[in-house]
């Protein structure tokens, strides 16, 4: 079909499958998703003083409102456009008239259907509740490991002491709004459109202070820090959130309040690294303790210290696991491994006499493997440069 039809009096009108972006034989759930998408995508709020996205919002909307009803599809199909000009289509006046008969707040009825759960829900009556507050707390891994109280202070709104949260002067009771005449909403004529809309002057309460508190001004909230005190468990990672309810902004006109989420970072260690529950430390060991072997000791997350047995021959990158010693697990009893990684550390400024014994000791091994790793590599090197020449 094409994109565009001539309706009963001869302008040009836009096919409705068209719009949507849908085949004819499409079913309401189809519909319904295609409509949600572009409307989303053109909503005058989301385009604000774009009229080419206005345009296009109000043919989606037209599109949809015919096509979501059987009837009014069923005579489309039939007759298109003029099926919905007076006069025309199956009896008289059509359906309603205009594009489909949007009936006051059919527009707003759709779009609180469609989006209610993306934006909000539709307002209720009564004040806003309060926003929810972010605090980023950064604390360290010992302080993961053991758990603290901490203290914090936070800006914020609270209640008004001197209305109570209600807004009003001296206990004064709130008055229906004019604007809306106690609906909380408010009706608008926007071309083929009525839309209906939050109240401005009530902000959906339906009610407004005639007399509001000086101390608020009607807000029923006032800006004040508060003092807080946070419990931080054993076991918190970094990115853990803590939530503490009813503890963000003070909701509008005794409203309920939001929350207030802590969020927690841990600061790197000087000497650990974590892994979930596991702990990890990297250890220097001397050449002759790694070769001769012995024992070491070393630092725990819990403050402590562990020994670790080293034998003859150790290797760089070999791991020693420490059973329980590493980080408690949030809300759990199970508690991680620590694992001490050795690196060999080959010895520097050495005395003529120390290089005189390290060649005695060279030389003492001859015929003998003692560095097989090696040997192994430069045997495998020896077969590869052998291979390219033959």
């Amino acid at each position: 079909m094409a994109d565009w039809a001539v309706g009963a009096t001869g302008e040009a009108v836009k096919d409705y499958y068209e719009t949507l972006g849908v085949k004819r034989d499409a079913d309401a759930a189809a519909l319904k998703a295609a409509y949600r998408k572009l409307a989303m995508q053109y909503h005058p709020d989301r385009n604000p003083g774009d009229a080419e996205a206005e345009a296009r919002f109000k043919e989606i909307n037209e599109a949809y409102e015919v096509l979501k009803d059987g009837d009014k599809r069923a005579a489309y199909d039939r007759f298109g456009h003029d099926a919905f000009t007076n006069g025309a289509g199956p009896g008289p006046g059509g359906f309603g008239g205009g594009f489909g008969g949007f009936s006051a707040g059919g527009f707003a009825d759709i779009f609180d259907e469609m989006f209610g759960d993306l934006m909000g829900g539709r307002r209720g009556q009564g004040g806003a509740r309060g926003s929810d507050l972010r605090y980023n707390m950064e604390i360290t891994l010992e302080e993961a490991f053991h758990g603290k109280t901490a203290q914090i202070r936070v800006p914020s709104t609270v209640s008004c002491g001197e209305c109570n949260g209600s807004g009003a002067e001296g206990g004064a009771q709130p008055v229906s709004c004019q604007t809306c005449h106690g609906r909380g909403r408010v009706r608008a004529q926007q071309g083929f459109f009525t839309i209906e809309r939050t109240c401005p002057a009530c902000h959906g309460a339906g009610q407004v202070i005639d007399k509001p508190c000086r101390a608020c001004e009607g807000a029923g909230r006032v800006h004040k820090e508060k003092s807080l005190q946070v419990n931080i468990p054993e076991g918190v990672e970094d990115g853990t959130r803590i939530r503490l309810a009813g503890e963000g902004e003070a909701g509008l006109r005794g409203a309920p309040a939001g929350d207030l989420y802590i969020f927690l970072s841990v600061a790197p260690h000087r000497l650990f690294q974590r892994d979930g529950a596991n702990i990890y430390c990297r250890v220097p060991l001397p050449m002759t303790t790694a070769t001769l072997g012995g024992a070491v000791e070393v630092p725990t997350i819990s403050g402590g210290r562990a020994k670790i047995t080293v034998p003859a021959g150790t290797q760089s990158n070999q791991q020693f696991r420490l059973k329980g010693k590493g980080m408690p697990v949030l809300r759990s009893k199970a508690v991680g491994d620590m694992y001490v990684e050795v690196s060999i550390e080959t010895p520097v400024n050495l005395t003529k006499r120390q290089k005189e014994l390290l060649k005695e000791f060279e030389a003492a091994g001859e015929g003998r493997d003692t560095s097989p790793e090696s040997s192994g590599f430069f045997a495998r090197v020896k077969e590869f440069w052998e291979d390219l020449t033959d």
